[in-house]
C-alpha cells in the first residue's frame, strides 16, 4: 500500500458529485431568504396587536399571503436542505437513511400545514 503515490490512493475517493448543485441549492434559497425574511416581518409585525377580523382582511390580500407562503416555502426548503447535509456528515449506518427520511417528510409536511394554513386564513377574509 505505501509503494501507492499520493495521487493513486486519492483516485475514487472525490466529491460525489452532488456538492455543487446542493451548494448553488442552498446559495439561492439564503438570496431569496434575504429579501423575504425582512418582507415577511415588516408585513407580519404590522399584524401583531390587531383584531381577528383585521388580520384576516390583511391576509386575504394577495401581496401579504404571497410574501408569507413565499417564505415558508423557501424556508422550509432550505430548512431541509441543510439538515439533510448535516445528517449526510455526522450520522452514519441506517440511522442516516433513517434521519434523512424522517426530516424530509417533517419538512414537507410542516411546510404543506403551514401554507394550508395561510389559504385557510386568506379566504375567511
Amino acid at each position: 500500500m505505501h509503494f501507492l503515490t499520493d495521487r493513486k490512493r486519492a483516485t475514487g475517493l472525490g466529491a460525489a458529485r452532488r456538492g455543487t448543485g446542493r451548494h448553488w441549492s442552498m446559495t439561492v434559497s439564503s438570496a431569496g431568504l434575504i429579501v423575504l425574511v425582512p418582507l415577511f416581518v415588516f408585513s407580519f409585525g404590522a399584524m401583531l396587536g390587531r383584531s381577528h377580523a383585521e388580520v384576516l382582511a390583511y391576509y386575504a390580500r394577495p401581496v401579504p399571503a404571497t410574501i408569507a407562503a413565499l417564505t415558508i416555502v423557501v424556508g422550509f426548503m432550505h430548512f431541509k436542505n441543510g439538515v439533510q447535509m448535516m445528517i449526510e456528515d455526522y450520522v452514519h449506518g441506517i440511522a442516516r437513511e433513517i434521519a434523512i427520511v424522517a426530516m424530509i417528510c417533517i419538512s414537507y409536511g410542516a411546510a404543506a400545514l403551514a401554507v394550508f394554513a395561510l389559504v385557510r386564513l386568506a379566504l375567511q377574509g
